[in-house]
């Protein structure tokens, strides 16, 4: 059987720990920056980063409306972070006229658990693992509401911090950092 394709949304945030960490499981790991490569992969990693910074390189690389499609179309993306804000269809405490990729019914706060200095490590229990994750938390999001069609896998300070729905996923944390694959793995598998 054949590896999928993941892509890593290149333009901003922490893009070479995530090809890392797919390439470790297995899986093809290609940067994207051009539509054409985003037309090429099975499946997208929105990296953590600064949120508002990288919508407006999605507008400036015509990155923007091409993602929102493949994304409408049912391809698989995993938001960490910032990531989880760019896939949130809506978003508190943005700056006027954010922009998001959209495609996942909820609601995310941006900065919820405070400024870089309130950043804190944790270990989660997240569903369909059997021991809990290792957790980094960067001037995270949270969920504030989410839609029917939204599973939560994960809660830290009363707000889901994970979250699946279809063929997306979406952390406020960090799987990326600290050699714990399982979370990738969980996209891997979605993606293939």
């Amino acid at each position: 059987m054949v590896p999928p394709t993941i892509g890593v949304l290149a333009l901003q945030g922490d893009v070479r720990e995530h090809v890392r960490a797919l390439t470790d499981l297995g899986a093809r790991a290609t940067t994207v920056r051009r539509p054409e490569e985003l037309a090429a992969v099975d499946g997208l990693v929105l990296p953590g980063g600064e949120s508002t910074t990288m919508a407006r390189l999605l507008r400036t690389f015509d990155l923007l409306e091409p993602l929102r499609a493949r994304v409408a179309g049912g391809m698989p993306a995993f938001g960490t972070c910032a990531g989880m804000i760019l896939l949130a269809d809506r978003v508190r405490d943005g700056v006027a006229g954010q922009e998001s990729v959209g495609g996942l019914d909820v609601t995310v706060r941006r900065n919820a658990f405070g400024r870089q200095v309130d950043s804190f490590e944790t270990d989660l229990d997240l569903a369909g693992l059997a021991d809990p994750v290792h957790a980094v938390f960067i001037r995270a999001p949270w969920v504030e509401e989410a839609g029917p069609g939204v599973e939560v896998l994960a809660v830290a300070a009363g707000h889901p911090v994970a979250v699946r729905q279809g063929a997306l996923l979406a952390t406020s944390f960090h799987p990326e950092v600290g050699g714990d694959g399982r979370v990738h793995r969980m996209f891997v598998e979605m993606a293939g």
